[in-house]
């Protein structure tokens, strides 16, 4: 078995409320269109089952709570000068929301095209 051939990337966590509009549109739709549209390998949307943020306010999926404010997270992950020229894209969606940055690495699934120099369609281009 081989080691996987791995590179340094970033990942960018946007953390917004599952009601945040921004002109009549989800803002974590938002972010994943405009992702898409960089050019980003990739962007996830991930609901939370409960959490809070600034109001202190408690959200909850629990059936007594009804909740139609549930956190929601955006993760996306790509080299670091890809995520660093994207920020600026999502600073006026997310007012207000906790925007986060980890150091990362990519694990490439093509390993001669990687070594290569080459682009692996896993981190950039079509998603299989």
């Amino acid at each position: 078995m081989t080691t996987p051939v791995t590179e340094p990337g970033l990942r960018l966590t946007v953390l917004v409320g599952e009601s945040d509009n921004w002109h009549h549109r989800p803002v974590y739709t938002e972010i994943v269109h405009r992702a898409h549209a960089a050019g980003l390998s990739g962007a996830s949307v991930f609901r939370g089952i409960e959490g809070f943020g600034a109001s202190s306010m408690i959200h909850t999926q629990r059936l007594l709570s009804l909740s139609e404010d549930l956190p929601v997270a955006v993760v996306i992950v790509d080299t670091e000068a890809a995520v660093r020229a994207f920020l600026p894209q999502i600073t006026e969606l997310a007012d207000g929301c906790s925007v986060t940055l980890d150091a990362c690495e990519i694990v490439r699934r093509d390993s001669s095209r990687a070594r290569e120099g080459g682009t692996d369609p896993g981190i950039r281009g079509e998603q299989r």
